[in-house]
């Protein structure tokens, strides 16, 4: 074989591997760069919707349900509510009446928590459901469903705990309930008295009597959907 045919061919081969060099350097290179870059703004957003969503499982009871709640009194001025307990239960179907399960099987309820307070004054019982949903307009559909004005029924079945102040509660004693959505969280409550009396049998009721359960509402809602700093290194953060 002549030089003349030899060289050229060594030529491209040679051209061929420095090429390929180069392509697999800047491949590396890519993927290197990848692996080490921070989360975009993009990411950042998708891990903290993922984390918010994931607070019903991933939070303690009593991070969403505190032991003693704030709440504006009737007559002004600052009291607390105190927890009387807090249910096992998170099937959607135990949490509410049967009018509103269906409502509630189509927006996707993943879980309902309740738990039930007491005001300051221990005449006033308060059921607080916490209803998780995949997204906000389910949430948002799914609050659709319930009666305005305040109606208890249907609604938020109460919780009530045997041998408390709270045992009487049923669903004859609701007398006043409210909802509030924020992300994929609607929060709901029913109130009554404690003496367990019907509510047909009370009359003509003083609305500032559970005015102070929208307040007790909005402090779990408040503190449940508020978005946080994504923090990637955290174990309940996918970034």
């Amino acid at each position: 074989m002549s030089e003349s045919r030899v060289w050229p061919s060594l030529l491209a081969a040679s051209a061929l591997i420095l090429l390929c060099a180069v392509v697999a350097g800047l491949a590396m290179g890519a993927a290197g760069a990848e692996l080490t870059r921070g989360p975009t703004t993009a990411e950042l957003r998708q891990a903290s919707a993922v984390e918010l969503a994931r607070r019903w499982q991933a939070w303690p009871a009593g991070r969403i349900f505190p032991e003693r709640l704030p709440y504006v009194a009737e007559q002004g001025g600052r009291e607390y509510a105190r927890r009387v307990g807090v249910s096992t239960r998170t099937d959607c179907s135990a949490a509410v009446d049967a009018a509103l399960r269906q409502a509630f099987r189509e927006a996707g309820c993943r879980a309902v928590l309740r738990a039930t307070y007491l005001d300051a004054l221990q005449g006033v019982v308060v059921t607080v459901g916490v209803a998780a949903f995949p997204d906000a307009r389910s949430a948002v559909r799914a609050g659709r469903a319930f009666p305005r004005g305040g109606k208890p029924s249907p609604g938020l079945r109460a919780l009530a705990f045997p041998h408390t102040v709270a045992d009487r509660f049923t669903a004859a004693a609701r007398q006043s309930a409210t909802l509030g959505q924020a992300g994929p969280y609607v929060v709901l409550t029913t109130a009554g008295q404690v003496d367990g009396r019907p509510a047909r049998a009370v009359g003509r009721q003083r609305a500032t009597i559970f005015a102070f359960a929208g307040d007790l509402r909005e402090r779990i809602l408040t503190t449940l959907a508020s978005p946080a700093r994504p923090d990637c290194a955290g174990k309940d953060w996918q970034c």
